[in-house]
């Protein structure tokens, strides 16, 4: 493996694998390189897109408050990184994301979409600029292979696609106290901006980004020195988090999970997510679909539910019943809120039974638990970034 300093000052790593690492789809699991620090901590590992990974150590509740009140760091070393160049790389990226590519300087960020040609979400991910022709993209795990396949199959001569996800492990640091955190892991380093990236001088990539509403920051470093960098977070007083609580945090703030509430059938203007859509830019992937959906208005919202009194946790697939009995869908995410101690859950609903106080009911085993639609997030911080 090498550094290769780039005129911005970004440290990238590169290895003798082609540009072309396409890699099969395959049943067998991953493994992080933080896994040995996961087990030494007593964590319950369950299979998650693939990957060998953390639900707990103490428990949800607990890990979703630490990360609410103080600092938590979760494993992210299954997302994968995604290196793009090349003179016209900003040009191709914008054919190919919804957000407005060509908008971002050095050393910024944004959220962003890719579509299928109908306009489905095939994955929701965060580009980085971290050099005038190089981009830094991070993908979800589940979509690896999917993304870099689609990508490919569009790539054009003068770009260059890699696929470094084994490369590195990650890791998101996020809470109220996470910048005091790095400052004391990091006493030399500075953090970037909010959608930020920078580099530090041993080469970790660190990313002003999150998944909690919280402030923090996400930092990817060499996958061999990524259990020191664990280690140097919890000496500086982070706590160690599941994938558990990682989803609690997101769903109070109403952030999608790409498999659950977003998928290949359904659009982000049907996910609320019309602002990361810049449909001015000119033509992308899926475009048409959009500015179709936008002008008619869509037929079905991703719509925030919440529970009017105590009940059974709600989980995905549960059915979404209409106060007069009607099947109206069924939760793409649910999940007992720590911060709100309630039922909250989010599901695509037909739009005229998206206003906010529409009554509605969610079935769990046959039960019926009165909800109520309401205006995301849930949940606000009082410590957001």
């Amino acid at each position: 493996m090498e550094k290769v300093i780039l005129r911005s000052g970004f440290i990238r790593l590169t290895s003798l694998r082609p540009t072309y690492n396409l890699h099969p789809v395959t049943d067998e699991i991953k493994h992080s390189p933080l896994e040995a620090a996961h087990v030494a901590l007593g964590a319950k590992l369950v299979s998650f897109a693939g990957w060998n990974m953390p639900v707990q150590y103490t428990s949800i509740i607990d890990e979703h408050t630490a990360v609410r009140t103080a600092c938590g760091i979760f494993d992210i070393s299954h997302m994968g990184q995604f290196i793009v160049s090349g003179p016209t790389a900003a040009a191709w990226l914008d054919g190919l994301l919804t957000n407005d590519i060509s908008k971002l300087g050095i050393g910024q960020g944004q959220y962003t979409l890719m579509l299928n040609e109908s306009g489905g979400v095939i994955d929701d991910l965060i580009a980085y600029r971290s050099d005038e022709t190089e981009f830094f993209l991070v993908v979800n795990a589940s979509m690896i292979e999917e993304d870099f396949f689609w990508m490919a199959a569009r790539q054009d001569e003068e770009i260059v696609l890699r696929n470094e996800s084994e490369l590195w492990a990650g890791m998101a640091v996020q809470g109220p106290t996470a910048v005091e955190i790095f400052s004391r892991a990091f006493p030399s380093e500075m953090l970037p901006l909010r959608n930020g990236i920078s580099t530090t001088a041993d080469g970790f990539i660190v990313c002003r980004t999150g998944y909690t509403g919280e402030d923090g920051f996400e930092i990817f470093t060499q996958a061999s020195e990524g259990i020191a960098v664990w280690d140097k977070f919890l000496a500086a007083g982070a706590k160690a988090c599941g994938l558990g609580a990682r989803d609690s945090l997101r769903l109070e703030m109403g952030y999608p999970l790409n498999g659950n509430d977003l998928s290949p059938e359904r659009s982000p203007i049907e996910a609320g997510l019309g602002i990361f859509c810049a449909l001015e830019k000119g033509k992308f992937v899926g475009r048409d679909t959009l500015v179709q959906q936008k002008a008619d208005g869509p037929a079905v919202k991703l719509t925030a539910i919440r529970y009017l009194e105590k009940g059974a946790p709600p989980r995905a697939h549960y059915p979404v019943i209409s106060a007069d009995g009607a099947n109206l869908g069924e939760l793409a995410s649910g999940v007992l809120s720590p911060s709100l101690m309630c039922g909250i859950g989010m599901a695509y609903l037909p739009a005229a039974f998206t206003k906010i106080g529409t009554p509605l009911q969610i079935e769990v085993r046959g039960r019926l638990f009165p909800a109520e639609v309401v205006k995301k997030p849930f949940y606000k911080p009082t410590h957001s970034l």
